[in-house]
Formats: structure tokens, C-alpha cells, sequence
């Protein structure tokens, strides 16, 4: 039993297939190594090639006449369909590059709306405070008017304590300066 090997019928379906490869290229070889067989072949491929051209020119005409799609018209059609979906994938990309477009414009305009928000609420809180520093202005120009008012009146009592000053003086001086009478006519 070691020695035998279980039959397999694909082997021997091998061996018949190569030695029969083996006759066909044989027999190929030597039709195709004749002049005369190839001239034939030739014009047999000449006139194949023509009863083709001619059949389909006749299937052309017909189908035209009933009008139906020729192989032709398919292909055509096909290559528009192709060319027309290239075109819409190119639109579609457009399309998307212009939605992220706007959508990025909308969002720096959403920030420029927020900065002028800020902005017009600075210029409301600044506008107050001018208000409010007129105000003040106004106030200190009041008392600024006072404060010269009384500066002035300041002056003129200072003037008047002055002049009474110098009075208290003068009279002073004449107090002093009044001869004093003493016993003069009594009897001496």
C-alpha cells in the first residue's frame, strides 16, 4: 500500500489536454507557415471587416427610419450623462465652497453686530458722562463766578479796613495831639 498511489482522474485529464495543445499549435503552425493560407486569411478579414461595415450601416439607416438608439447613440449618451454628472459634482463643490463662504461672512458680521453693540454702549455711557462733566462745568463755572464775587468783596473790605484803619489812626493822633487844659484860668 505505500508504494501505490490513489488513481486521479484529473492527471490523466491533464496529459490528454497537453498532448492535445501540443497536435493544435502543431497543426496551427503549419497552416499559418503557408503563403497561400494567409493570403486567404487575409481577404477572408478583408471581407468580414466589409460585410460588418456594411451591416451596420444598414442597422443605422434602420434604426434612424424607426427610430430607435444605435449602439452609437448609447455611447453618446452615456458620455453626456457622464459629462453631466462631472459637472453637477463641480457645481455641488461650488455650491459648498460658497455655503462655508457664508457662513464664515456670517459670522464675522455676527462679530462686527457684537463690537458695534460695545461700541454704541460706550458711546451711551460716554455721552452720560459728558453730560455729566457739562454739568459739572457748569457748577464749577457758578462757582467760580461766586468765589470772584467774593474775592471782590474781600478786596473792597479789605480797602475799608484800611481806610478805617488809617481813621482809627488819624483819630487817634488827634486825640493825642488836643493840648489838655489845666487850671489856666483859675486863678493863677
Amino acid at each position: 500500500m505505500s508504494g501505490n498511489k490513489p488513481y486521479d482522474p484529473y492527471e490523466s485529464l491533464h496529459k490528454f489536454g497537453l498532448l492535445w495543445e501540443k497536435q493544435i499549435n502543431d497543426f496551427i503552425y503549419l497552416w499559418t507557415n503557408n503563403k497561400e493560407f494567409v493570403k486567404l486569411s487575409h481577404l477572408g478579414t478583408e471581407l468580414h471587416s466589409r460585410s460588418l461595415e456594411t451591416f451596420k450601416k444598414n442597422q443605422e439607416a434602420l434604426a434612424s427610419m424607426l427610430n430607435l438608439p444605435t449602439k452609437n447613440d448609447v455611447t453618446n449618451v452615456a458620455n453626456l450623462t457622464l459629462q453631466a454628472e462631472e459637472k453637477m459634482e463641480a457645481l455641488e463643490e461650488q455650491i459648498w465652497e460658497l455655503q462655508d463662504s457664508v457662513k464664515s461672512q456670517s459670522k464675522e458680521i455676527e462679530s462686527v453686530i457684537e463690537v458695534s453693540k460695545e461700541i454704541i454702549k460706550l458711546t451711551k455711557q460716554l455721552k452720560t458722562e459728558l453730560v455729566k462733566t457739562k454739568k459739572d462745568l457748569a457748577d464749577t463755572k457758578d462757582l467760580h463766578a461766586e468765589l470772584q464775587d467774593m474775592k471782590f468783596e474781600l478786596l473792597k473790605l479789605n480797602d475799608f479796613k484800611q481806610e478805617f484803619e488809617t481813621i482809627k489812626d488819624l483819630l487817634k493822633g488827634d486825640k493825642a495831639a488836643e493840648p489838655v487844659l489845666t487850671g489856666a484860668g483859675s486863678g493863677n
